[in-house]
């Protein structure tokens, strides 16, 4: 479980508007940390022979750009003014994300296995009490509960949480705070869950979807609006091997967690086809290194930083280039695979390391 560090809710005690500014800021810069391990893992994976693990994370990384965007509408609806273009966005791997207690989960950059999803993508999604359903003999999986993913805390501080205690805020705060131009929210068809927010209802709305697509409900583990179940019962599909459905005999009444079990359609997982990238590709090895390596690994850099400086604009007057943002995002995708294949990297599988680089400085061999 990911605990949020009790001075990021500390700004929201006083009630005042700036605040919530800094707390929404906070949760941009913590959706966007999150986004970097899940892309890793996803682009490590053969996605011809592990599709449908690939379609679940890449499911989730779609969300997670969606909660990225509606924190950063409701910013602007506030008068904000989100920031992602500046270098102090982007977390060091491995390390606790943005605003968690030090000691807690370390996030690192590694390609993609059962114990990575079951250990640190379920961490960073669970909820403040998860459901715990049953995996049926017939799934062919033995399960110590002992050991299951999920747990709880006497005093659990979790994401969901932390988006609870800004909802409050903007809820005590009132209509009148929302002076922000409706012209600088985004939203578009490409992210159909994205909403523009211009009122203390439709934040609300907009974080309620955060949460209950991120943990789903104490009632539920699927999205309050959507086909699906939330990322942490999606990330446990992976884990258990098969999709979690409602359980068909279930009496009318019956508790949640006899309501479902993961017993739906297979998730098959291919250790084998999985590209050999490295765990917390260490860039200073790149720089001393080849030079194609590094020059794949600046190339792939610029592209991201270029990404970043995309949505900054988006989020702040230019919602329109949230169309060529996500044609960076596919370009992104192609040069990391290129390097995770070793193709373009001299035939050595190579992990790009997601930092800063505003300039594409031309590395001769």
């Amino acid at each position: 479980m990911i605990f949020i560090h009790p001075q990021l809710s500390a700004q929201l005690d006083a009630g005042a508007l700036d605040g919530v500014h800094a707390a929404l800021q906070a949760a941009i810069r913590l959706e966007h940390a999150t986004i970097p391990p899940y892309l890793y893992a996803l682009y490590s994976l053969d996605q011809d022979r592990n599709t449908a693990a690939a379609a679940i994370l890449r499911s989730v990384v779609h969300e997670e750009m969606t909660h990225l965007t509606m924190a950063a509408n409701i910013l602007n609806a506030l008068g904000g003014h989100p920031a992602l273009d500046r270098p102090s966005l982007l977390p060091r791997y491995p390390g606790p994300l943005p605003g968690t207690v030090e000691h807690g989960l370390a996030i690192g950059l590694a390609p993609f296995s059962i114990g990575l999803v079951r250990d640190t993508f379920m961490a960073i999604e669970e909820p403040e009490h998860p459901l715990d359903f049953a995996v049926p003999p017939a799934a062919g999986i033995t399960r110590d509960p002992d050991s299951a993913p999920g747990g709880d805390s006497a005093q659990p501080r979790t994401i969901g949480q932390f988006y609870r205690r800004i909802r409050d805020a903007v809820t005590t705060l009132g209509d009148g705070a929302f002076t922000g131009p409706p012209r600088l929210q985004v939203t578009t068809d490409l992210l159909p869950d994205i909403i523009a927010v211009t009122s203390v209802d439709t934040a609300c709305q907009a974080i309620d979807t955060i949460i209950d697509q991120g943990e789903g409900t104490d009632k539920s583990p699927e999205e309050t609006d959507g086909p699906d179940v939330a990322h942490y019962y999606r990330f446990a599909e992976v884990v258990y091997g098969h999709r979690l459905v409602p359980v068909p005999s279930a009496p009318p009444g019956a508790p949640v967690e006899q309501r479902y079990w993961y017993d739906g359609a297979p998730v098959p997982f291919d250790p084998a086809a999985v590209y050999a990238a490295p765990v917390n590709p260490a860039p200073v090895a790149y720089r001393a290194g080849s030079p194609v390596r590094r020059r794949a690994c600046t190339n792939f850099n610029y592209t991201y930083t270029n990404l970043l400086k995309t949505l900054h604009a988006t989020c702040n007057g230019e919602p329109d280039r949230l169309v060529p943002a996500i044609g960076i995002m596919m370009s992104l995708q192609e040069q990391a695979m290129g390097m995770m294949t070793g193709t373009t990297t001299g035939g050595v599988p190579t992990g790009p390391t997601f930092e800063w680089q505003p300039v594409n400085t031309k590395v001769l061999a």
